[in-house]
């Protein structure tokens, strides 16, 4: 149990915070050997995420005919990362990533990106101006998150920021953009266990979707709270300090 409650504070706090929660799930899962990880539990902590993001933008889903323009905007966006995921998995060339030097070198590089990016003048908000040209940017700059340590959330806050979008609308965007991610990661892997074999639903993976989800529920609502008064430069400064760790451990 103690386990769980860690992976789901690491997924639920990592998802949406610009850190790279696939960097963080793959150290500790490496470096502290939980009995509790595979399958079942990884996406169990997926859907815990993606029912946070559900319920905290409710209204703008269930709202659908008034937003239907945007909701179609956040799928052609997610097109582009679910294709290119989709082939790496396939070929098994997305297990080659998951080496703790691209970890470390990818938590570094997108780290002085996003002080870049965070940098850039403040101009533009969602409702105006995500037009199907800014989805589509967004959505390309989403495929370097399936590298570990570059962080989904991170890259399309970057990308919404280098096109000048106000940080509060940068997040909300990334936010929403979960949603067609994390849907797609939770019935690829429910799909996997299913004709696995091996189907099992214990009181271990119910724990796991609602503490993940009341981590992530709590990180979007504060991290949104955030950034309408601070920049990202605490985020910046923590994945240098990691990123620099994470290297020193690799080439020790």
């Amino acid at each position: 149990m103690i386990e769980v409650l860690i992976l789901s504070i690491v997924q639920g706090v990592t998802e949406f915070l610009p850190v790279s929660s696939s960097s963080h799930l793959i150290l500790i899962s490496n470096y502290i050997n939980f009995q509790s990880g595979g399958l079942s539990i990884d996406v169990s902590l997926h859907i815990g995420s993606l029912l946070a993001v559900l319920v905290y933008f409710n209204k703008e889903i269930l709202n659908f005919i008034e937003n239907k323009d945007l909701f179609i905007k956040i799928f052609i966006s997610s097109i582009p990362v679910m294709l290119i995921g989709y082939l790496l998995v396939q070929t098994n060339f997305i297990d080659q990533l998951r080496n703790i030097k691209i970890i470390g070198w990818m938590t570094l590089f997108f780290g002085f990106f996003l002080y870049f990016c965070d940098r850039l003048k403040l101009e533009k908000s969602m409702d105006k101006n995500f037009t199907f040209k800014s989805a589509i940017i967004i959505g390309l700059f989403q495929i370097f998150s399936l590298i570990p340590g570059v962080s989904r959330s991170g890259i399309t806050i970057s990308a919404a920021r280098l096109l000048s979008f106000k940080r509060y609308d940068s997040a909300k965007i990334s936010f929403l953009l979960s949603i067609p991610t994390l849907s797609a990661v939770s019935i690829f892997g429910l799909k996997n266990i299913f004709f696995s074999g091996n189907f099992s639903f214990s009181l271990l993976n119910i724990f796991s979707i609602f503490f993940s989800f009341f981590f992530s529920f709590i990180t979007i609502k504060y991290f949104l709270g955030f950034i309408q008064k601070f920049s990202l430069g605490i985020f910046v400064i923590y994945r240098l300090l990691l990123g620099s760790l994470i290297l020193i451990i690799a080439y020790l």
